[in-house]
């Protein structure tokens, strides 16, 4: 069985730092395809710390409801800096996909119809104490993409037309080419593709 996401990823670490505080995550399964991206609060080394101990829950608990996943993040975290984290999961047998942010880490999805749509994030971070988060469940179409970023990304570069395309490589690419001079924060960009079954 052939992989049915196709991936591209830009990440770099903000300007004059050796550690970037994002981790991301990704793997396609029979069943479903999970996504996240951890944003440790501020930069550096513990940033980063707490980013990757929230992608290592994610690794093994993707077979989880996003709802499970963010309560054992959390836990996780008590103690630590807090995280900004966004996860996507597509279930190729139901045909949805779920995806929550919790503070900064947008998603964009892009259909056939070439029209941007926005999730609004919910307000906040996580760093180990109980909060209230939504999940939005949506019908999966072929022919999607999902543009999954965090702070790093502004909304000017959003509005790129190269965002509408459908080979997330070229994304990528553009968007690379587009941001080498200008590094204010660590930032990380993963395009993916749903053609259908």
């Amino acid at each position: 069985m052939g992989e049915r996401i196709q991936v591209a990823v830009y990440q770099e670490a903000k300007e004059g730092n050796y550690y970037c505080g994002d981790s991301f995550f990704y793997l396609e399964s029979e069943q479903e395809f999970v996504c996240a991206i951890a944003d440790g609060l501020g930069s550096g080394e513990f940033a980063r710390e707490s980013s990757d101990a929230v992608i290592e829950i994610i690794k093994n608990n993707m077979d989880a409801p996003i709802e499970k996943i963010v309560r054992l993040c959390n836990e996780k975290l008590m103690g630590k800096r807090g995280v900004v984290l966004g996860i996507l999961k597509i279930d190729f047998q139901l045909k949805v996909y779920s995806f929550s942010s919790i503070g900064n880490i947008g998603i964009v999805t892009v259909g056939k119809d070439k029209k941007k749509r926005f999730n609004i994030p919910n307000a906040g971070y996580l760093a180990g104490y109980s909060r209230k988060f939504k999940v939005e469940r949506k019908n999966l179409e072929e022919g999607v993409n999902f543009i999954m970023y965090s702070d790093g990304v502004t909304d000017a570069e959003l509005s790129r037309p190269y965002f509408l395309g459908t080979d997330v490589e070229a994304i990528i690419d553009s968007y690379a080419h587009e941001k080498k001079n200008n590094r204010a924060d660590d930032t990380t960009l993963i395009a993916m593709r749903y053609e259908g079954a």
